[in-house]
């Protein structure tokens, strides 16, 4: 885990969603905040060693996992998730001084904040355009520019109070008032975080191949020795048509015996296999473990198996 005085990079500019999940990691007000353009960029100063750790989206409760985040920690140089956080999300629409709700033909706004507005806009603002934003904050930054091509920008109620040159024109626009983004904390691999009973371990498992069974043999690993699987999403590898990878999420830690069985047998069918790190759950939910699947358990039945040989 980095130290207070850790160099942290996130995907900005300042005001995102994401930096107010960085904020919530001790020290991090403190520290040295590096924003970064998109989430490739906060992850290669990770692996380049010019910050200690990057703070980057990786599920919304609306739109499900955020592909470039899931995409960039599958492939490259290894990195290790040692933090999650839950940050609430709402949105404002914002625009320039003067500027009326009926005069709005363009929006701004990342991915994920366009779909969780849709039914806003649908209701309200039918006929204007979407125009993609690297992030919430960086659209709405974007208009405060001489050559802005939009008219008004969704982003955080934050980035509205602290900038001067920007109004609210309409606030609490999501259409999902209970929606969480869940961020992730990642940094170069090392000392794990230590087992606490809440614990989540994030795998990626390649496809060994395109076959019937072949997605069901991967999922027995976990089924088979207990293990709760609290996300799972497959994703092209780029590769061919067809061809894809898996990002796990399993309930439990690496220390847990019934974790590491199930890690082993993935690597079994898949070498490739990658583990992403077992961290601390940020809603501190312990997880139910049946009697058999205990650690308790598997130590007793290797020392059957070994009482057994003469």
């Amino acid at each position: 885990m980095p130290a207070p005085s850790a160099t942290y990079a996130f995907l900005g500019p300042e005001g995102t969603f994401t930096e107010a999940a960085l904020l919530k990691v001790p020290g991090a007000g403190q520290a040295t905040r590096l924003p970064a353009s998109n989430v490739n960029v906060a992850l290669d100063k990770v692996r380049e060693g010019s910050a200690d750790a990057a703070m980057v989206p990786i599920e919304n409760s609306v739109e499900g996992g955020v592909t470039a985040t899931l995409d960039a920690i599958a492939t490259g140089q290894e990195l290790r998730i040692v933090r999650e956080v839950l940050v609430p999300i709402s949105f404002v629409l914002v625009a320039r001084p003067g500027v009326r709700l009926q005069d709005v033909k363009r929006v701004s706004t990342h991915g994920h904040a366009w779909a969780q507005c849709r039914l806003w806009m649908d209701a309200h603002l039918p006929g204007a355009e979407y125009v993609p934003g690297s992030s919430t904050a960086a659209a709405a930054m974007g208009l405060l520019e001489d050559d802005s091509h939009y008219d008004a920008a969704i982003c955080a109620p934050l980035v509205a109070q602290e900038q001067p040159g920007l109004t609210a024109l309409a606030e609490d626009i999501g259409d999902n008032p209970g929606a969480v983004t869940r961020f992730v904390l990642v940094s170069r691999p090392g000392i794990l975080p230590e087992r606490t009973g809440a614990d989540k371990t994030t795998v990626v498992v390649p496809l060994p191949e395109d076959r019937p069974g072949a997605l069901m043999e991967i999922l027995d690993q976990f089924a088979s020795r207990g293990v709760n699987l609290s996300r799972i999403e497959s994703r092209p590898t780029g590769q061919y048509l067809g061809h894809y990878f898996f990002s796990i999420d399993a309930d439990g830690h690496l220390c847990d015996a019934r974790v590491a069985d199930a890690l082993a047998g993935l690597h079994r069918i898949s070498p490739a296999t990658r583990f992403l790190g077992s961290y601390p759950r940020a809603d501190h939910q312990e997880t139910a473990v049946e009697a058999h699947t205990s650690d308790g358990a598997f130590e007793a039945a290797r020392a059957w198996v070994e009482g057994l040989q003469p």
